[in-house]
């Protein structure tokens, strides 16, 4: 399966190419940048690599690797200041990603393509590619919130010593201010949270906190996020790839899944090869399924003004 990465030269792009290749799943890997010399170097980088990994093949180059791939993740724009939400980010970023999607459908893609968008606000802009490719709405699905579940999740492992990989908690929403944490359903090693031995709410508190301005504590300290994003982007095309039908926290239009529709944000998803397989409605708290749907109100404010404008 070939994955072609818009953007591959950034940060982002080449931390997801790195991710990918040390999965060893995606059988070809393709980065894309305007800086088409830049990705040309990042695929010779990788290639090096592959002898100690799995038996892949790197590129570099432009837009005519899009008709056979079959992941497309966009990776490509501007990058936020530390003092900058995500939404901010609009204005500065929706001409570059309307252009992104034109050469996307002039190049061709497979009618059986997944289109993984990552740029922010991946909300927003996942909402807007769905909108415009001429692809099946469950085709085209963004990263969010799968990002500040894994951040959320070790964020939570840290404060209590206890193993990541055995600590279970969710972000819903937006993938932004309005996110939602899900205490409701949160373990470590099938233990609830709230009964594991230093857990108060006091620090649950203080955890949502620092989840939901990771991004920017990120930013202030290194300029930007690469390693956890490149991570949180094999997670979703592993899960294409292998056709594993897992249950991921990722944006997708939404069509009544706790009420909202018209939007995209992040319920439990299930994805598979052919994209959203199914949207879960499980049963959260009150205030949580609240959360969700204040996040959908706030993201469509936005979305009506941003459709105005490339309309």
């Amino acid at each position: 399966m070939k994955v072609s990465i818009i953007g591959g030269g950034g940060l982002v792009g080449s931390c997801a190419a790195y991710a990918l290749q040390c999965g060893g799943l995606a059988n070809e890997i393709a980065l894309l940048d305007v800086n088409e010399e830049l990705a040309v170097g990042h695929a010779l980088d990788l290639r090096h690599g592959s002898p100690s990994v799995a038996n892949q093949k790197f590129a570099g180059g432009g837009y005519e690797h899009i008709p056979t791939s079959d992941v497309i993740c966009i990776t490509a724009g501007l990058r936020r200041k530390p003092d900058e939400s995500r939404l901010d980010l609009i204005n500065r970023n929706t001409d570059l990603f309307m252009q992104i999607l034109r050469d996307v459908k002039a190049a061709g893609p497979k009618p059986t393509a997944i289109v993984l968008v990552v740029s922010n606000p991946v909300d927003i802009l996942t909402y807007v590619a769905a909108q415009t490719l001429d692809l099946p709405v469950g085709q085209v699905i963004g990263l969010g919130t799968q990002l500040d579940t894994i951040r959320f999740c070790s964020l939570i492992a840290e404060q209590l010593d206890a193993p990541p990989a055995q600590t279970k908690a969710l972000i819903l929403g937006e993938h932004g201010d309005t996110m939602v944490p899900i205490w409701s359903s949160a373990t470590i090693a099938g233990l609830p949270l709230e009964k594991y031995p230093g857990w108060s709410p006091t620090l649950a508190g203080e955890l949502f906190t620092r989840t939901r301005g990771s991004g920017a504590e990120v930013i202030k300290r290194k300029g930007g996020a690469g390693f956890a994003v490149g991570i949180a982007i094999r997670d979703c095309v592993d899960a294409i790839v292998l056709d594993s039908n897992v249950v991921l926290p990722i944006s997708s239009v939404q069509n009544g899944c706790y009420g909202i529709r018209d939007v995209a944000l992040s319920v439990p998803t299930v994805l598979g090869r052919t994209g959203v397989q199914a949207t879960m409605e499980i049963d959260l708290w009150p205030k949580e399924v609240q959360g969700i749907r204040a996040s959908g109100t706030a993201l469509r404010k936005t979305l009506d003004t941003v459709l105005q404008r490339i309309r």
